[in-house]
């Protein structure tokens, strides 16, 4: 059996990583002990939390260490096991390595169907990112018919999701993107009502106000930053806020001074809410259950950006700060074995 490659951050980053701060390394493909099955990477997903934890810094998850293999979502295949809990050949999802083999236990990984839908959505539309957004959007920005949702970092894996939920929810939906060809596919395919291209919108503030005639009522807010400030001065009485991901923050090599919104937050009874997905472990089945049922009837769609090789994994990721990616960012790592 072949060597198993791994990428290992061996330096902390000081605004935009780059090559010098991650490392291609090598070694045996790692024997299995009973109770224990092997897994062989099919995708890796690239994530833009994964920046945060580059930081030596308290976080909701703790910090990568230094000269230690990276981990997020992975999809794979299980190539060996001595356990009851898999066979070879299954198909499962779980927080692992980015290398080409990990060794788990049972309750480690999560076994997919691939007759239900292509793998890859487990790190996608049926995973992380899709029930971010359902959770995000429903439990904290509760849209209404009617009402106008704003979504910034339209484009991505998660504002894609938000925005086919709050039109099923009878929502205005207002994304943010960065590109014509990002707010054609948004419009076109995905139903968005009206797309801001931030990039060639000039004044942020002036084109917002232009989008949003009759104010904002839910906005999900995945990049913060200045477009953050231009949506939050629209906002209307008790709006809701969920707060997603900061992007626009991330690579910033001073603290970022923005307006202080508490003032409007109290005039407008507004809710801005910070969360995280895994506030929600409890209820992932009913996330889980509306999103298939939705894809299932073709009430929802998705697009994967899938970058071939497991050499290309640092290009994949820091594509997603150059706006690189519309829908998720994966990383074909290896074909699945045909079983019989």
């Amino acid at each position: 059996m072949k060597n198993n490659r791994q990428i290992r951050l061996i330096s902390r980053p000081q605004g935009m990583p780059g090559k010098q701060n991650f490392e291609f390394t090598e070694s045996e493909v790692p024997a299995i002990e009973e109770g224990q099955a092997l897994v062989r990477t099919l995708y890796l997903s690239v994530d833009p939390y994964m920046r945060g934890r580059m930081n030596d810094q308290k976080s909701y998850v703790p910090p990568y260490k230094v000269g230690e293999i990276i981990t997020g979502g992975v999809v794979g295949q299980i190539a060996e096991s001595r356990t009851s809990e898999f066979n070879k050949g299954d198909y499962v999802v779980g927080n692992l390595g980015w290398q080409e083999y990990s060794v788990v236990k049972a309750g480690q990984v999560t076994k997919v169907d691939p007759s239900l839908a292509p793998v890859t959505t487990a790190l996608g539309i049926l995973g992380m990112p899709g029930l971010t957004a359902y959770f995000g959007l429903l439990d904290i920005g509760q849209p209404k018919e009617g009402e106008t949702v704003v979504v910034s970092g339209a484009a991505g894996a998660v504002g894609t999701a938000v925005g086919q939920i709050a039109k099923l929810k009878g929502a205005r939906v207002v994304g943010i993107a960065g590109s014509e060809e990002k707010a054609e596919y948004l419009k076109n395919e995905l139903g968005f009502d009206v797309v801001v291209n931030y990039r060639s919108a000039g004044d942020i503030h002036a084109a917002m106000k232009e989008a949003c005639p009759d104010g904002v009522d839910v906005y999900f807010d995945n990049v913060g930053g200045e477009i953050s400030d231009a949506v939050l001065s629209l906002i209307n009485k008790g709006a809701r806020i969920p707060l997603c991901g900061q992007i626009a923050l991330y690579n910033l090599e001073k603290p970022d001074n923005g307006p202080r919104i508490q003032g409007r937050l109290l005039t407008n009874s507004a809710l801005m809410k910070g969360f995280i997905v895994g506030d929600y472990s409890a209820r992932y089945p009913e996330g889980m259950k509306d999103l298939a049922s939705w894809l299932k009837a073709g009430k929802l769609k998705y697009r994967e950006n899938i970058v071939e090789g497991f050499d290309q994994t640092i290009e994949a990721f820091l594509g997603l700060f150059k706006g690189e990616n519309t829908g998720k960012q994966l990383v074909k790592v290896a074909e699945a074995e045909k079983t019989s």
